[in-house]
């Protein structure tokens, strides 16, 4: 490319950088925002997403449709357009008035687009219509590869927040940066603009630039071309949300891993749209034998090796998103049908987000939707001359598909074998044939319909069977908070949240109000409980399946607070029957907990127990100062705080610690390694109160070893500024097992 034409290409390629950057870092800023109204439900961020795509959607419809007005016209009408987006600025909720309760599922949407919309659908509409312009500058490039530095832009956005932003700023910070960098936006834009019209004028278009822009005179794109289009964006943006779905539900829960399949979909596009194809030609000779090894085991489920389980399936969605955005590269129109190849692309984007984030929830019991769009993956995988062996060597359709089913038949046989050996043992036979079946695959590329059969019989052979059997059985449940697995084998039942045990309960008669897992008689909760008064009013943060219901005594009133009416469900008409035999008379607030305590009276708890979090799922708006003077408000005078802080990955003694500073409030844990083991687990469990004196009274009562947390110095979270990233256990997550 010669200096000049990369000149000429510099303003809207640093526009198109800005625009994007600043798009994917709003949408956790505002959700973070909104974390402290709303609570930390995942239908809120479900409700976010969907507000984002449709703003998306909207961005880019308007820039086909500002496509078509002259060009003057449109940087004009664009500038107008962010000009009144930023008498928004600094970005604030929006006053909507009160939620009703059952209206969360259009009040949050709502509260998001008007908090939001005008300055999002503005900013949507750059990269497009930025695009747009570059391809009326005379003698300019092919427009498509500055989508590459778009989809960079956005991955730079998406992890600027967590690692640059959130640690260090206040949100108040956060949003007048923001507001800096939207003007900055405007000026570039302008640049842009600019540039183009002096252009074109320059090459003696200059009339053309103040005229009405010419329709497209490429040959119209077909209706089957426009499916393919969709399909080809639904699928990577549909497998990127149940990648993420499937690694926190039956893999592995890691911190931040929502961010590791987002980013990598969308630095998929800077390989998929640059102007050197050979990276993107390597994604694509790759992807048929990475889809055949990891998109086997989509149907496995959990793994001995969690890590690099979970390290696969990000590697199989980067693989994969590339080579079919590769394909859509190829197959995009004429630059004169940019903004409309823009908008197809949006659409499918918003079809595959709609199907893996509402749709599969409410249809399956399981994240079904994973080996599905796998598998719709591998039916929509670049061809390429290379993989068409059997016509290098000069066979014809019929010996082709000879060749096909003969092949087929080897993988179905192997398949049968494998499903039949034992998961336990035989490692290494099970090793070879899964190996020979992937083998088969790979020789099968040059056949669709052949190749995907095969990948189906290796799903089956690798565990398809036994998770049909489990949704066929009824054991299994999903809600939008995650998929609950009951299991029995008549000493114990369970319930596992993906790989997590959300609560046991021991089968026989004499031993089912027997407190379990992190609850015995030891932990910090059991000493609290039995020594509470007999008239004593408790409340309860986090149902699980009711387990410390087995603590209470007549006389003592209790409440649970549980976010997730299924969860409700399986401890009061279910398998688990704390609730029913111990505490049948509690109260039971559905929603998220610290929205209910502001909204309830004052003084109403001698003893409250936060266990919100289980491994990585830590709401840092139940752990903010001002979630504390919450949980201050609810306790009576002489009341006491527990907060259950055993974690896999994330060490939260020194957040408690620093909030109890800040709080002004004592503070102590109880370390708890019981003897004996399952059905008991080790637990950490901090009590807080108003004075010393009371958490002295509660250690002496209890005879057990309560110590002092540790501090080291660190600030305390607050609404406005908390990250979990200084807390993360690196090497817990590196060695998880």
């Amino acid at each position: 490319m010669s200096a000049g034409r990369t000149t000429r290409r510099l303003p809207f390629l640093i526009t198109i950088l800005a625009g994007s950057f600043l798009l994917f870092m709003v949408q956790p800023m505002v959700a973070r925002l909104a974390l402290p109204d709303l609570g930390g439900a995942p239908n809120v961020w479900n409700s976010a997403m969907l507000v984002y795509q449709a703003l998306l959607l909207g961005g880019y419809a308007y820039a086909h449709v500002i496509g078509r007005l002259a060009f003057r016209t449109q940087v004009i009408g664009h500038l107008v357009l962010l000009g009144l987006a930023a008498m928004t600025l600094p970005i604030t909720l929006a006053d909507i008035g009160e939620q009703a309760q059952d209206m969360a599922t259009f009040w949050v949407p709502l509260l998001f687009l008007m908090s939001i919309g005008p300055l999002f659908f503005a900013v949507s509409a750059q990269a497009p219509l930025i695009q747009r312009w570059f391809g009326a500058v005379p003698d300019a490039d092919d427009p498509y590869p500055l989508y590459a530095a778009s989809n960079f832009g956005s991955f730079a956005g998406l992890f600027a927040y967590p690692l640059l932003l959130e640690p260090y700023w206040a949100v108040e910070t956060q949003t007048l940066a923001w507001a800096l960098g939207y003007g900055a936006l405007i000026a570039l834009t302008a640049w842009t603009g600019w540039s183009m019209l002096r252009a074109r004028g320059a090459s003696g278009e200059r009339a053309v630039a103040s005229a009405a822009v010419a329709k497209p005179t490429s040959e119209k794109p077909s209706t089957r071309a426009i499916l393919l289009w969709l399909a080809l964006a639904a699928v990577p943006s549909g497998l990127m949300l149940s990648t993420t779905a499937h690694l926190t539900t039956d893999i592995v829960a890691m911190p931040l891993i929502w961010a590791i399949p987002l980013g990598l979909y969308l630095l998929s596009f800077t390989i998929a749209f640059a102007d050197n194809r050979r990276l993107a030609f390597m994604f694509c000779l790759i992807a048929p034998s990475i889809v055949m090894l990891v998109g086997g085991l989509s149907l496995t489920g959990a793994s001995n090796l969690p890590l690099m389980a979970g390290l696969a399936s990000v590697v199989m969605l980067f693989v994969v998103a590339v080579a079919l955005h590769a394909r859509l590269f190829e197959l995009r129109p004429a630059p004169d049908r940019l903004t409309f190849f823009y908008l197809v692309m949006s659409a499918g984007g918003a079809l595959g987000g709609v199907f893996a984030a509402l749709v599969a929830p409410t249809l399956f019991d399981w994240v079904w939707e994973h080996p599905i769009l796998v598998l719709a993956a591998a039916a929509l995988l670049p061809p390429l001359a290379w993989f068409d062996w059997p016509r290098g060597r000069g066979f014809d359709a019929r010996q082709k598909r000879t060749v096909g089913l003969f092949i087929l038949l080897i993988a179905a046989i192997a398949g049968a074998v494998l499903f039949r050996l034992d998961p336990n043992q035989d490692q290494l036979l099970r090793a070879l044939l899964y190996s020979l079946i992937a083998l088969c695959g790979v020789l099968l590329a040059f056949d669709r319909r052949f190749f995907t059969a095969t990948l189906a019989i290796a799903m089956l052979s690798m565990g398809g069977v036994p998770s049909i059997e489990t949704s066929l059985s009824g054991a299994r449940d999903r809600s939008y908070f995650g998929v609950y697995t009951v299991r029995s084998d008549g000493v114990q039942r369970t319930l596992a949240h993906g790989t997590t045990l959300h609560g046991a309960q021991m089968a026989t008669p004499a031993r089912r109000k027997e407190p379990t897992t992190y609850y015995g008689e030891t932990s910090g909760i059991g000493l609290a409980l039995r020594a509470a008064a007999p008239d004593a009013r408790v409340g309860v943060v986090g149902l699980g399946v009711g387990t410390l219901a087995c603590y209470r005594r007549p006389g003592q009133r209790w409440t649970f607070f549980e976010i997730d009416p299924l969860v409700v469900d399986y401890s009061r008409e279910g398998i688990f029957t704390y609730i029913r035999e111990c505490a049948p008379a509690a109260d039971m607030v559905v929603g998220d907990a610290r929205v209910r305590l502001a909204e309830g009276a004052a003084d109403r708890y001698d003893l409250l127990a936060v266990d919100a979090f289980s491994s990585d799922s830590i709401p840092l708006h139940l752990l903010t100062t001002e979630a504390m003077a919450t949980y201050r408000r609810s306790l009576a005078p002489g009341g006491v705080l527990l907060v259950h802080i055993s974690n896999r990955y994330i060490d939260l003694e020194p957040s408690l610690a620093a909030l109890a500073d800040a709080s002004g409030m004592a503070a102590m844990i109880r370390r708890d390694n019981p003897e004996g083991g399952w059905p008991l687990t080790s637990s950490w469990w901090v009590a807080l109160a108003e004075d010393q004196a009371t958490l002295e009274t509660l250690s002496r009562s209890t005879e057990q070893p309560w110590y002092r947390l540790r501090n080291d110095g660190r600030e305390a979270w607050t609404d406005s500024h908390a990250s979990i990233l200084p807390y993360i256990e690196w090497g817990e997550v590196f060695s998880a097992k």
